[in-house]
């Protein structure tokens, strides 16, 4: 036989259990690093990964509890956009809602002199629209068309109004009005 074995074998009988439990103690530590260690870590993580998908979840179920609520809310607001895309006129209406602020103007008791729509300028989802104005009346007359315009469905905005060159005809003032006409226009994307 070994006689490493044999020396081991001639030992008291407690020192061969104490070596016994030593190679057992040595056997089970190597499999709890070894095989139970990653096993834990492992767990700890699924741990984690579920807790995550837990509040994910609760998060979902409130949205589906509240699903109702948000279509009733992006119904309203498609609603609104409609409403405000009334406000924007497209493309094709820009020349008709032109000609209808010189005709406003002529309604109100005011002269167009001249008329010249500018080049349109993008602002993302709208664009500009100018135009300047120069009308000739009285200040009454001007006042209207200033009112007229403000009360059309559009947005229409007249700026730089300046006013100038006062003659008097029958009792009557009548001034010069040069100013800009701004619109604007949906653009579509």
């Amino acid at each position: 036989m070994n006689p490493r074995l044999e020396k081991l074998l001639k030992l008291p009988l407690y020192q061969r259990l104490l070596a016994l439990g030593i190679v057992v103690l040595l056997i089970c530590a190597a499999f709890a690093w070894f095989m139970v260690v990653p096993q834990l870590d492992e767990l700890d993580q699924l741990k984690q990964t579920q807790a995550k998908l837990d509040v994910e979840l609760i998060q979902k179920r409130q949205i589906a509890n509240n699903l109702p609520k948000f279509k009733a809310e992006f119904a309203k607001m498609e609603k609104m956009l409609e409403k405000a895309l009334t406000k924007l006129p497209n493309k094709r209406e820009i020349p008709t809602l032109l000609t209808n602020l010189a005709v406003l103007a002529k309604d109100s008791g005011l002269d167009v002199k001249s008329f010249k729509p500018k080049g349109e300028r993008s602002k993302g989802f709208f664009a500009e629209v100018p135009a300047d104005l120069q009308l000739q009346g009285a200040y009454h007359d001007i006042a209207r068309f200033a009112q007229s315009v403000g009360e059309l469905s559009r947005i229409v905005n007249l700026t730089d109004l300046k006013l100038s060159s006062p003659k008097e005809n029958d009792g009557l003032v009548s001034l010069k009005v040069d100013c800009k006409v701004v619109t604007f226009r949906f653009v579509d994307q």
